[in-house]
């Protein structure tokens, strides 16, 4: 079967790559994640990664710290995780490149959109790290700018919900799952799928918007084919 996607790009948050430990790493997960992504990459997929920094550090929650080094505290927490998922996805035999918005020569390549194309053309996976370099942007905003500049056929949001609810399933038993949704709508109901400057980003240029269930890392190669097992955001 044929995906349905040439190129994509994946969110994962830290909060994922730590698993059940909550904080770190969980080896079986990234073990997990990168088999998972050979598989997408076997099928002829163009994978781009972003990572966020959860499992270390929320720059959000830093109390006092001022806002601006709060975040690049966490950009620099996803170039962490950047490097770790890039040796989890070389050890399944996967080339792979990691690509930061901040120069750090010793551990990663500097940015470039034409840089990360032609790593991707040449089978690569390329794992962005470090936000978009600047602070006061989420790592969805981050992931929304690279999906465009690379020119992404779908932002793939890996969560641990397996979709987009009108209200929080983890609280709510009567919360109703959306299989559709147009960027208007998640705006105007002000639905929790990513901050809002990220799915204007995403409308603006018509990047859609699939979220799907990241418990199972499985469901990044399912999501290629199935779209019932998430919910998808795109063009009015």
């Amino acid at each position: 079967m044929k995906p349905n996607y040439k190129r994509i790009l994946l969110k994962i948050s830290g909060e994922a790559l730590a698993g059940s430990k909550k904080t770190g790493f969980d080896n079986s997960v990234l073990e997990n994640i990168a088999n998972t992504v050979k598989k997408c990459s076997d099928a002829g997929v163009q994978i781009a990664i972003v990572v966020g920094g959860g499992n270390f550090w929320r720059g959000r929650s830093s109390e006092n710290m001022d806002r601006a080094i709060a975040d690049n505290v966490g950009m620099l927490a996803t170039a962490m995780n950047g490097l770790v998922l890039s040796d989890a996805l070389k050890r399944v035999g996967i080339k792979c490149r990691v690509l930061s918005a901040f120069p750090m020569e010793k551990v990663a390549e500097y940015y470039t959109k034409e840089k990360a194309v032609s790593h991707l053309e040449k089978g690569s996976v390329v794992i962005f790290v470090c936000g978009s370099g600047n602070p006061f942007f989420s790592t969805d905003t981050a992931a929304a700018i690279r999906g465009i500049e690379v020119e992404a056929d779908i932002f793939f949001k890996a969560t641990m919900v397996d979709g987009v609810y009108d209200k929080d399933p983890n609280k709510y038993p009567d919360a109703v799952k959306y299989q559709q949704l147009t960027f208007s709508e998640v705006i105007q109901k002000q639905l929790a799928v990513m901050d809002i400057t990220a799915v204007t980003l995403c409308r603006e240029q018509n990047l859609p918007i699939f979220v799907f269930d990241m418990s199972n890392p499985e469901n990044i190669y399912n999501a290629l084919f199935d779209m019932s097992i998430g919910t998808i955001v795109k063009e009015d």
